[in-house]
């Protein structure tokens, strides 16, 4: 008998799998699909609280290998008290599966699990034709560094090939069909720090005011205009994230501001081209002493429309009768890591709710979803 989405999903809402504690939610899917013969491997990185579980599952050692990717673990629920209900109740009323993750996105897997699971049972020569397979990890809310990042790595030194992936994000923005997601802008983080001499606002020739220098460093940094973005891609955005002085009197001139920002940037760049850009434009200013430091946690990808694409589109005209916008909006997700090895798309559901207090989703949609 195929598993019912409905209560798969409120199993695994009802598990407290904030990151990276999905060893029990792991299980809980691990144990599903062993009942239908997946070969089903944990892959745990980093020590102590820190560990990462994993799982890679496989049904089948023909191409082409079909996977599905998700994450079991969620954010915190803030404040119990501003939930109208058990943030971890699974509860099913009113049409609605309530509980932090059903949104995002433990109903999206409890989804393709079902379908695959209602797959199998009516294709028993499912075998002639390729595998199934399903990445899941408990490390995507958190610092994504020991869960799929860490997986593809595996994949890639085992030789295991997948040949196309589907990732069930919440990609919808008002209703089921609305999106798919064929890539996403990369993610470019800097710190500028800008240093002076600390004193007596009363006394400003024996100081150096930083706040002075570090405005401007910062004014190409919010008129900026990177580029207009292309057939692909959005504009690229720089956005100022934080200004942290730590000065808590009215009249001491502090010794050094600091600067935090973020780039959503598309194809036109690299985090290298960024960075070039971003320094040039700094030393022509002559501040005197600053620091630049940055990272990239993602560099932009796109899968090109094709098989997998219109796969998808057909699906999804099919069973809610939209035809879906094809996107690369939105923020960073673990298909900057597995686009490495296959194409990869991402759809799951309707994402108004994700992140929120009193997060629930509709059961008919976690039933078109499986379908």
């Amino acid at each position: 008998m195929s598993i019912d989405p409905l209560k798969l999903s409120s199993d695994l809402i009802k598990i407290k799998s904030v990151t990276p504690n999905g060893l029990e939610a792991i299980n809980l899917i691990k144990s599903i699909l062993e009942n239908y013969n997946f070969d089903c491997k944990l892959l745990n990185y980093g020590e102590n609280e820190d560990q990462v579980v994993n799982l890679y599952a496989r049904l089948g050692d023909k191409s082409p290998n079909l996977c599905f990717a998700g994450h079991v673990d969620v954010v915190s629920e803030g404040q119990m008290s501003d939930w109208s209900f058990s943030p971890f109740s699974g509860k099913i009323e009113h049409g609605m599966i309530l509980g932090r993750g059903a949104v995002d996105m433990k109903s999206s897997i409890a989804s393709f699990i079902a379908a695959s699971t209602e797959f199998l049972e009516n294709n028993s020569n499912f075998f002639d034709y390729g595998s199934l397979s399903f990445i899941i990890t408990s490390d995507e809310e958190g610092p994504a560094i020991n869960g799929t990042k860490k997986v593809v790595e595996w994949l890639i030194k085992s030789n295991e090939i997948v040949n196309s992936c589907i990732i069930g994000e919440p990609t919808n923005p008002n209703k089921l069909g609305d999106m798919i997601k064929i890539g996403r802008r990369g993610s470019y983080s800097g710190d500028i720090t800008v240093y002076g001499i600390q004193g007596h606002v009363g006394y400003p020739h024996l100081a150096n005011n930083p706040i002075n220098s570090m405005l401007k460093l910062i004014e190409p940094l919010s008129e900026m205009k990177i580029d207009d973005g292309n057939d692909r891609f959005e504009p690229s955005t720089i956005m100022i994230t934080s200004i942290d002085v730590g000065n808590s009197s009215y009249n001491i001139i502090p010794s050094k501001v600091k600067v935090k920002f973020n780039i959503r940037f598309n194809d036109s760049h690299s985090a290298e081209s960024l960075t070039l850009m971003l320094k040039n434009k700094f030393d022509s200013l002559n501040i005197s002493k600053y620091t630049f430091e940055h990272f990239c946690n993602a560099e932009p990808f796109f899968t090109d429309p094709g098989h997998l694409v219109d796969s998808m589109k057909m699906a999804v005209k099919e069973i809610t009768g939209l035809v879906p916008n094809l996107s690369t909006n939105g923020g960073t997700s673990d298909a900057r890591f597995i686009r490495k090895v296959c194409p990869v798309i991402e759809f799951g559901l309707v994402g108004k709710l994700m992140h929120k207090v009193d997060e629930m989703v509709s059961i008919k949609d976690i039933n078109r979803l499986k379908d």
